[in-house]
């Protein structure tokens, strides 16, 4: 086998907190992250000249290994001792850019769970997983998937309990935001609000939806300018009017979610946002490895 198409899904943080800067530059977080089924899809072709590169039809995305797929790609050829040269990842998005779901980050995943396939290097998840710690921080969790808790620059990874049945609304403002401005932010603020992570963990144990969307919280909200926190606000305040139990911003953002126990209503929501923000997806969470490793 010379070829292969696999998706890539998105994430969103069902919370986000930020607990210090670290020595090395980084920060230490602690995230609860979920696997939903809006997805890119991922061409990879052996053989085909031109180096490892990638193609996507977008102006704006490098094709080279500042794009995380093809950076993906060389540190799998590394880490196995590969000899092949030659390698072409088409990218067909349908993730935001730029917008705190990990499309980047996904696709990388993808290229690595591909390559282990087609290569036949018989590696775990978890030893993929580590391979994509120097490409990414959001890489490790998108190898593995579905619910977890992330910690450390979110590389250590402890599997929680599926959130249970519910449909998603991403909508993603027209705006974008800077992650390396938002923590900058939030080393001059130290917001004071945090996240009840350890609240909707239990929620998640006890499959109480409402639990978990009542805690949902992110802390890079409180380090936004004004007019951009009023239409994060304005967008929350929509999803709940049109049903959502609980929303919040999804990662560095500036994508917002809400989550829905109706999906009439979840489909009335995104009627409504796209009338105004075109990438508005209705989507559902990945609770199953299988369903990530697609």
């Amino acid at each position: 086998m010379t070829s292969l198409t696999l998706q890539a899904p998105a994430k969103i943080n069902l919370t986000l907190d930020i607990l210090k800067r670290r020595e090395d530059g980084f920060h230490e977080l602690c995230m609860v992250m979920q696997s939903v089924s809006l997805c890119d899809r991922i061409r990879l072709d052996f053989g085909s000249p031109g180096g490892i590169r990638a193609e996507s039809g977008l102006r704006f995305l490098p094709n080279d290994k500042s794009n995380l797929a093809v950076a993906a790609a060389l540190a799998f050829r590394q880490a196995t001792g590969g000899t092949w040269r030659d390698l072409l990842i088409s990218l067909q998005k349908r993730i935001p850019v730029c917008a705190g779901t990990a499309g980047g980050s996904s696709d990388a995943a993808a290229v690595l769970r591909g390559l282990n396939q087609l290569t036949g290097a018989g590696l775990s998840p978890q030893e993929l997983a580590r391979i994509g710690e120097a490409v990414g921080s959001d890489v490790p969790y998108c190898v593995l998937g579905t619910t977890a808790l992330a910690q450390g620059r979110g590389e250590r990874l402890t599997p929680l309990p599926s959130l249970p049945p519910c449909w998603i609304v991403l909508c993603k403002p027209l705006f974008s935001l800077s992650t390396p401005a938002l923590y900058r932010a939030w080393d001059k603020a130290r917001p004071k609000l945090r996240p009840d992570t350890q609240g909707l963990i239990q929620g998640l144990e006890q499959g109480d939806l409402v639990a978990v969307a009542r805690r949902l919280f992110n802390v890079f909200e409180h380090t936004l300018s004004p007019r951009q926190r009023r239409e994060i606000e304005g967008l929350k305040n929509t999803l709940v009017q049109a049903g959502a139990l609980g929303c919040a911003m999804s990662g560095s953002g500036p994508t917002v979610f809400g989550l829905f126990d109706q999906e009439s209503a979840a489909q009335e929501a995104v009627a409504l946002l796209k009338e105004s923000y075109p990438e508005t997806f209705l989507t559902r969470p990945l609770v199953s490895p299988e369903e990530i490793s697609v």
